[in-house]
């Protein structure tokens, strides 16, 4: 095994893999309002085959992998999925994002399979805020989740919020104030771009310089190392406070210096840089009979693409320009 680093001498140890473009959720920041075309079943990448190019890339010096969607949780057999996955060589963290509609039913069978992170979507706690959110009444089912997935010892926890301005921006302290009783990490993302509907965003969009300052207001803000991810946050706590608050700024103070992953998408296609369309195809590869010293070469070949950083105001790198962030796996 060698260590992967791209042309900027970035080391690269991290694969996101969504399993699927659907989901029992539209949100509003996410799914278009007349939804999203959905993939046919013969275009998405089998178990088998995402298990064979996970194994070619943590041959490679791939050591984290994090499944994503879509909502990982509505494909069938995922759990079994997560099982066989956690048992390759050379992984050392398996982790999972959902937006938690599942979870209270599946959060047992995860933790069994192998699952030890997990992240939560949850942008409010406010159910008639939820509905409007996410076009769809499961904020019960979301929360109950969310208490499921600590029982059965998921930790850490973490719930991500994207924070918009006029919609949920007064929720942060009460959403902040979780981490106070709870082991949670509450975790602020900006919001980004979504299409070339700029006036929208640029309405809703709320600094994560503004976040901070809110939160300072209640009690002094201590930043502190947080030991167990080389992720894009951001750590700190309140005093006597039992959780940590994460903040992540996409916008505002990228952390393109420090990227370590790649992605690859439910319908087999490796994407370097989330805010870029530039992708390579495994999938039609892997089909025709592809060695894994072929399968290899194209993980190779996507680092070696990936670029220096992204400028959101270019259409080569505006957020989901020619696909929803469903059809990606954020």
């Amino acid at each position: 095994m060698t260590l992967l680093t791209d042309r900027y001498k970035r080391s690269i140890d991290y694969l996101r893999v969504s399993i699927t473009d659907h989901c029992n959720l539209h949100c509003i920041y996410c799914m278009p309002l007349g939804g999203a075309p959905k993939l046919e079943h013969k275009e998405i990448l089998s178990y088998e085959e995402f298990l064979r190019i996970i194994q070619v890339a943590l041959k490679m010096g791939i050591s984290k992998v994090r499944l994503t969607g879509g909502e990982p949780l509505v494909r069938r057999g995922v759990s079994d999925f997560c099982r066989r996955l956690a048992k390759l060589p050379g992984l050392k963290s398996l982790s999972l994002t959902t937006n938690g509609v599942l979870l209270e039913e599946l959060a047992s069978e995860l933790h069994g399979a192998g699952i030890r992170r997990i992240n939560i979507s949850l942008d409010t706690l406010q159910r008639q805020k939820f509905l409007r959110i996410t076009r769809r009444d499961e904020f019960d089912r979301v929360w109950r989740g969310i208490q499921e997935a600590e029982r059965v010892g998921f930790d850490p926890v973490k719930i991500n919020v994207v924070v918009m301005r006029g919609i949920n921006d007064d929720e942060v302290l009460e959403l902040a104030r979780l981490t106070l009783n709870y082991p949670y990490h509450i975790r602020f993302i900006e919001f980004m771009k979504i299409n070339s509907d700029d006036d929208w965003v640029d309405q809703h969009y709320v600094s994560a310089d503004e976040i901070l300052a809110k939160l300072s207001t209640v009690a002094p803000l201590e930043q502190v190392v947080y030991q167990n991810t080389n992720g894009p946050a951001r750590h700190f706590v309140w005093p006597d406070a039992v959780g940590m608050i994460g903040i992540i700024s996409p916008i505002s103070h990228h952390f393109c210096p420090t990227c370590n992953r790649i992605r690859l998408t439910a319908d087999g296609k490796l994407r370097s840089c989330l805010f870029s369309d530039q992708e390579l195809d495994i999938k039609s590869h892997i089909r025709q009979g592809a060695t894994d010293a072929g399968l290899a070469q194209i993980l190779k070949d996507s680092i070696a693409n990936k670029p220096e950083k992204h400028s959101i105001q270019s259409d080569l790198f505006r957020k989901c320009q020619s696909r929803p962030m469903v059809a990606i796996g954020g």
